[in-house]
């Protein structure tokens, strides 16, 4: 094993985790949206690309959500924010989803996950950089057929762009009436819900060429190093939050978010 190679790879995951967490405290938005572009971008430049580079890179990133989540959903729950009636009801539907989104991924090649996911960040930049807070289609959270038909869609969009719950869950929970701060809360919870399953399965794909110490597609110092720089560094962005306006730093994100995801798209394409 070449220890150059190896002590690169930490040196460029330490910088992501920190970056990750202080964007994750500052903005609110959660990590997968921006560790699996920079999952791709690093395990490529280590020598790692392979027609399933993309599956290594949600797998990861989700596995690293588990955590993140877990401790998010809990330190939102003392402050009495999650919506567990939410939570409870909209669950069953995400988990299934989840797990369509797995068996979806493991079977699609690297360029067409890139393209997914470049679609699909494109849709999330915009709503970042023009969404407007008084965006409102109801005055609850709707119940019957419509969360029986787009929970499943929020688990399943969610797991093809290795991502956990707030960049779909937030703002169907603001359109409808829920609080910012709940609809964070709860989301956390979702993340939760996408990530264990789909994590269970992406552990046991069968990966023809990834990075060093990896579980299927779950690279595990990826995992162990990301987790702990996001958990040192998420409390800077959250400091820094109360110090800056983030809605216009939102914005910003928002469009780099857009340059981010037409950059995979032009890679996938071959231009």
């Amino acid at each position: 094993m070449d220890m150059s190679l190896v002590i690169g790879m930490g040196a460029m995951l330490l910088v992501i985790g920190a970056f990750t967490g202080v964007l994750a405290g500052l903005l609110g938005v959660g990590g997968g949206i921006v560790l699996v572009p920079a999952f791709f971008y690093a395990f490529q430049a280590l020598g790692y690309d392979s027609p399933q580079l993309m599956q290594m890179c949600l797998g990861t990133s989700l596995a690293t959500i588990i955590v993140t989540s877990a401790r998010s959903v809990l330190a939102h729950h003392k402050k009495g924010a999650v919506e567990w009636s939410i939570l409870r009801g909209w669950a069953p539907g995400i988990a299934i989803g989840a797990v369509a989104g797995f068996f979806i991924a493991s079977s699609l090649r690297s360029t067409a996950l890139q393209m997914i996911f470049g679609i699909l960040a494109i849709c999330v930049g915009l709503y970042m950089a023009l969404g407007k807070m008084h965006w409102r289609l109801g005055d609850a959270m709707p119940r019957g057929l419509f969360r029986v038909l787009t929970s499943p869609v929020i688990g399943f969009l969610s797991v093809l762009m290795g991502i956990g719950g707030g960049s779909f869950g937030v703002p169907t929970m603001t359109l409808f009436s829920v609080p910012i701060h709940r609809a964070v809360a709860t989301a956390a919870g979702f993340g939760v819900i996408i990530a264990v399953p789909s994590v269970i399965g992406f552990m046991t794909v069968d990966m023809a060429v990834s990075p060093p110490f990896s579980l299927g597609a779950v690279n595990l110092p990826a995992f162990g190093l990301i987790v702990a720089m996001t958990m040192i560094t998420a409390p800077w962005g959250a400091a820094l939050a109360h110090r800056l306006d983030p809605k216009p730093l939102k914005r910003v994100f928002g469009v780099f978010l857009i340059l981010v995801a037409l950059n995979m798209l032009r890679k996938a394409l071959g231009w």
